[in-house]
């Protein structure tokens, strides 16, 4: 029998440029919120591979860019502390897209670091074959990668070999946890991740990253029929509370119904969702309001 391994690996890089479909590539399931706007991920998401031979925990990372705010200086923080004591690190770059500042400022954070990277060149599917070999040259120039993999997260391309290679570099270790669980999150956290995430798909400019979501009430029938969740969307100013709400309440509506048909397929059961928006003014740039929506 082939010893077994185990580990944590952080998969790093700008936003956008596909780590949240990439970890739900790589378990099969959907546990980090997805959209093509970027710094959708604001939190470390962790996802847990269960294999026959290894067990890999996954640290989904809030893109690495130039901060502004206390809201983005928390991200940059969550991302950066991510590569820390990890045993693997997987570094995400977009095929169609060249070399830019933020690249920099993560090959200076990786020289710090022991661990191993492998370069995975994502989206592989929407370019063409010599910008992918033009981009390979650029990085093997920058960084001794372990290994330069090119992939498509949304096809499915590239990842068992990926996951191979990770496992290759784990060291042998125990089960940190139990077989049939893919992340170690709370539900509550999730659920709120979602709602967000349909702010991000429905709404537009300034208005997705002007909101935290927060879980108010989360409960359970008990006979298990039905879970009644409450949710408050907070925002910055009264405009953008219009704006969420919508005309009649539509745009909230909307919300509430897309939401719903994920969080249903996340618990397992039928959902009575509702969702309200608060206005709590500027709350992107205070340290208190920050932490009581999770982001500390």
């Amino acid at each position: 029998m082939p010893p077994f391994k185990s580990g944590f690996v952080s998969i790093i890089g700008r936003p956008n440029v596909g780590k949240s479909t990439l970890l739900n590539a790589i378990l099969g399931e959907k546990i980090a919120i997805v959209s093509p706007k970027p710094q959708t991920t604001r939190n470390r998401i962790r996802g847990i591979k269960n294999m026959e031979d290894a067990q890999i925990i996954f640290l989904d990372t809030p893109g690495i860019h130039s901060a502004k705010g206390y809201l983005n200086e928390f991200m940059i923080k969550e991302a950066i502390s991510a590569i820390q004591d990890v045993d693997v690190i997987v570094y995400l770059v977009e095929a169609a897209k060249m070399l830019e500042k933020d690249d920099s400022l993560i090959i200076d954070n990786l020289r710090r670091i022991k661990s191993p990277v492998i370069l995975g060149i994502n989206k592989t599917d929407i370019t063409r074959k010599d910008n992918i070999l033009s981009l390979i040259n650029e990085y093997s120039k920058l960084y001794p990668f372990k290994e330069i993999i090119p992939i498509s997260a949304t096809r499915g391309e590239g990842i068992e070999t990926l996951v191979k290679l990770v496992v290759e570099l784990l060291p042998e270790g125990p089960k940190y946890f139990p077989e049939d669980i893919l992340t170690d999150i709370p539900e509550r956290f999730i659920v709120a991740e979602i709602v967000r995430e349909k702010i991000f798909k429905l709404t537009r400019q300034e208005i997705p990253y002007s909101t935290a979501v927060v879980i108010e009430i989360f409960k359970e029938n008990p006979k298990g029929k039905i879970i009644s969740i409450s949710a408050a969307i907070n925002v910055e100013r009264d405009s953008q509370k219009g704006i969420i709400i919508g005309k009649g309440g539509k745009m909230l509506k909307e919300i509430g119904t897309l939401a719903r048909i994920d969080i249903e397929k996340l618990l397992g059961a039928k959902v009575y969702l509702e969702l309200f928006v608060k206005v709590e003014k500027d709350w992107t740039k205070d340290k208190k309001l920050l932490k009581e929506f999770g982001y500390h």
